[in-house]
């Protein structure tokens, strides 16, 4: 128990590697800074996008705050996916969100996992091959969600979704 009090001591009075003894030195001393140096300036008005409205707007996942994704930047996603290793795959689902309309015993809930559009698309080497079967799950099912993933075969993990399609008729 002695020993354990010495070295507590030894330590508490030790100085620490990369402090300096002279606590002097440690305090910043009071100056007169002018405000304009305290704040952050880009140095004209910023210009801001409106990402989201918080009325009556369901968001989902990885860059549902944005604007709706053009086929080129979808394609340049699919690009990111296939660069990694990943497999992509889609998903739907007419609710979109998570809902208790079969059964009300706890732990069970619909809509937990979506619907998959066919197999994930192995051995998928380039963007269109993903284009092409998201038009054809739009033109199947125009009036449900419908998300793009990313599966890692090596990790068995899923590594990126984002929604494709919202439905326009004014659900959710």
């Amino acid at each position: 128990m002695s020993t354990s009090f010495a070295s507590a001591t030894i330590l508490a009075s030790s100085v620490c590697i990369g402090q300096r003894s002279d606590t002097r030195k440690l305090f910043l001393t009071k100056r007169n800074v002018r405000w304009q140096e305290k704040t952050i300036s880009n140095g004209s008005r910023a210009y801001c996008m409106k990402t989201w409205n918080p009325i009556d707007n369901k968001k989902f996942e990885t860059l549902s705050y944005l604007p709706p994704l053009t086929e080129d930047s979808i394609a340049r996603e699919v690009d990111y996916m296939i660069s990694k290793g990943w497999v992509p795959c889609l998903e739907f689902d007419e609710m979109g969100k998570v809902h208790r309309t079969n059964s009300q015993i706890p732990g069970y809930y619909d809509g937990r996992y979506w619907t998959m559009w066919k197999l994930p698309m192995f051995g998928c080497v380039d963007s269109s091959q993903v284009l092409r079967e998201i038009q054809e799950c739009k033109k199947t099912y125009p009036n449900a969600y419908i998300r793009l993933l990313s599966f890692d075969n090596k990790k068995q993990c899923q590594c990126m979704s984002f929604v494709i399609q919202k439905p326009s008729n004014g659900i959710a």
